[in-house]
């Protein structure tokens, strides 16, 4: 029997799939080729690959990356092109990003400016990387990952808890209208559902809540999340009606998340041993 995937056993989105992470889907794809194609290809002004101005370029990255024999590169720059256009669409991800991190770090390019623009659009299409120092660099682990699934999956008969949760990245991974002071306040409500569960309450706010808590949980955790709680709800904070628009950013969002949902993991396993059931 052929395994279900965590989105078939669970009913939502595998996190590795909205965040990009050893994967890259057609968008991204189409959106990392037109920075090359605006801010490199469209500097070529003669199709004669020996006038073109990109000669060497194109044999660096013919016989060095993709270590093909020289007398095998067309000689017209359309040709060249195509092909180098064939690779960004069908290669493997991590093909496409060793290609890319060949142009940025290019003595021809201008590598700040081309990973910027690349960067805006891994931003655009939640990737996993951004390119730091001129390499491409993961900046969501496989254990971030791990925690928001085990939360999602812990909680998923526990009223509300996960409801919030799956909100949350839902709101964080809409690639057209982004979401995150909204995702925020998703994640820190489930942190507050899940620890009015344990501590047999209902509609407490998290720091009453957690005064309320029989299970034994460690002060400094308890004191954090208060800390957190507190930061969505003062003047300048999240929840404070008169800021429609805080400044807030993807990391701003991927953090609470992952947080969170450690948190929850945190507390469900706790309350699992205390024989509490939530």
């Amino acid at each position: 029997m052929v395994p279900m995937s965590f989105s078939e056993r669970y009913g939502y989105r595998e996190v590795k799939d909205v965040v990009q992470r050893e994967s890259m889907d057609e968008d991204l794809r189409v959106g990392l080729w037109n920075v090359l194609d605006i801010a490199v290809w469209s500097l070529v002004t003669y199709d004669n690959l020996a006038d073109s101005g990109y000669y060497q370029l194109s044999a660096r990255v013919w016989c060095g990356y993709l270590k093909r024999p020289l007398d095998t590169m067309p000689e017209r720059w359309s040709g060249v092109r195509a092909y180098f256009r064939e690779h960004v669409f069908d290669a493997p991800w991590y093909a496409v990003y060793d290609f890319l991190e060949v142009m940025v770090n290019d003595e021809s390019q201008d590598e700040r400016d081309l990973a910027e623009l690349l960067n805006d659009v891994l931003h655009a299409e939640i990737a996993a990387y951004r390119f730091v120092g001129g390499r491409v660099t993961e900046i969501t682990s496989p254990e971030e990952i791990a925690a928001i699934e085990d939360a999602l999956a812990a909680t998923g008969a526990v009223p509300g808890v996960g409801t919030h949760l799956r909100t949350a990245l839902d709101l964080l991974a809409d690639r057209d209208s982004p979401d995150y002071r909204n995702s925020i306040k998703e994640s820190i409500s489930a942190v507050e559902a899940m620890v009015n569960r344990a501590a047999g309450t209902s509609g407490k706010t998290l720091g009453v809540a957690l005064a309320k808590l029989s299970i034994q949980t460690h002060p400094a955790l308890d004191g954090a999340f208060s800390k957190l709680y507190g930061y969505t709800n003062d003047s300048s904070g999240i929840r404070h009606a008169l800021m429609d628009e805080p400044n807030l950013e993807f990391e701003d969002a991927k953090f609470m998340l992952v947080a969170c949902s450690a948190f929850v993991n945190y507390l469900v396993a706790k309350a699992a041993r205390a024989g509490i059931s939530v």
